[in-house]
């Protein structure tokens, strides 16, 4: 695959005052996909009908027991990932490995299986690529991909790939998975370029990994209670984008899908953000959400863009 930025930006300077507002829509609504869906993870639609009617506040609670606007893991491993991409300048696996590893230590509230095998993985024998294993192909990866899609963006589609990837195999080495990450990070990348690429763009990009990948298909029929395993999660994830047409709709609709519903919130909301700008997040989740994550993630998406070849003009840096 070809990465939007690579595509899109040739001799084009987007505005950079419309980038940045897109770049913090982004990352405000991975946060606050994240703190609605996180009440209603694991539960079917049903279930979520009787005990909350339409889901569309960040109330907290949930199996996790939340404070209202606390958000979990998706987030949390995104700021890691992204203070470790701002730390070194660059990419550079055992640093962000490392931002794991301390994540980890600090005892969080939630933690997927896979991702805590890789973490220890790497704690224990000092790897930062596990072995290729299709049932890797879980969402764990995509859900803290945005400080990635900040970072690359401008660099061509090799290397968007290449630090994408280098991020994600510490825990999930699945091609499947793989694929679909880098999806979601041309359509965040996509939106981010409004109005070079377009939303019909980003909408063709999800329906192009589904000729790629047939498990990603995503048709008129409903994906209800989606799992952890990627294409179940991003099915939901492009049903609700493509059939909404502002972000409060998206998120809602997706959230009462039930399932990994913090997950599914949290990368619909990083699509969705960039797609319609900080402004189009409703003020009461932005009131709602920890008002230092919130500072956080504003901060971070910022200093990302500031640092990516879009707008520094530069190379993208790996390090061994």
């Amino acid at each position: 695959m070809t990465s939007a930025s690579a595509r899109k930006t040739d001799g084009i300077s987007p505005h950079l005052e419309d980038l940045q507002a897109r770049a913090v829509g982004a990352y405000l609504g991975l946060a606050v996909g994240d703190a609605l869906g996180a009440t209603v993870e694991f539960m079917t639609p049903r279930e979520i009908e009787l005990k909350h009617g339409k889901h569309r506040d960040i109330t907290g609670g949930g199996w996790l027991k939340l404070k209202a606007g606390q958000i979990t893991d998706d987030t949390q491993m995104s700021l890691a990932l992204g203070s470790a991409l701002l730390n070194v300048g660059g990419v550079k696996a055992t640093a962000i490995a490392e931002a794991f590893d301390d994540w980890l230590k600090s005892k969080p509230v939630d933690v997927g299986s896979t991702v805590r095998r890789g973490i220890v993985r790497y704690r224990n024998q000092g790897t930062t690529q596990g072995p290729v294993d299709e049932y890797d192909a879980g969402n764990g990866a995509v859900m803290r991909v945005l400080p990635m899609a900040l970072f690359t963006i401008g660099a061509p589609g090799i290397q968007v790939r290449r630090a994408c990837e280098v991020q994600a195999h510490i825990t999930h080495n699945a091609p499947l998975a793989d694929d679909g990450m880098l999806t979601v990070v041309e359509m965040v990348q996509c939106a981010l370029l409004q109005p070079q690429c377009s939303y019909k763009d980003a909408v063709q990009m999800a329906h192009t990994l589904g000729r790629i990948h047939k498990s990603y298909i995503f048709t008129k029929k409903r994906q209800e209670n989606p799992s952890g395993f990627l294409p179940d999660t991003l099915r939901a994830v492009f049903q609700s984008f493509a059939r909404t047409d502002n972000f409060e709709s998206a998120l809602i609709d997706v959230v009462n899908r039930g399932g990994d519903a913090d997950t599914t919130g949290a990368i619909l909301g990083m699509i969705a953000g960039a797609q319609y700008g900080k402004d189009a997040i409703p003020a009461r989740w932005l009131k709602t959400l920890d008002a230092d994550v919130k500072t956080h993630c504003e901060a971070q998406a910022l200093r990302l863009l500031k640092r990516s070849p879009l707008v520094t003009g530069e190379a993208l840096k790996f390090y061994d």
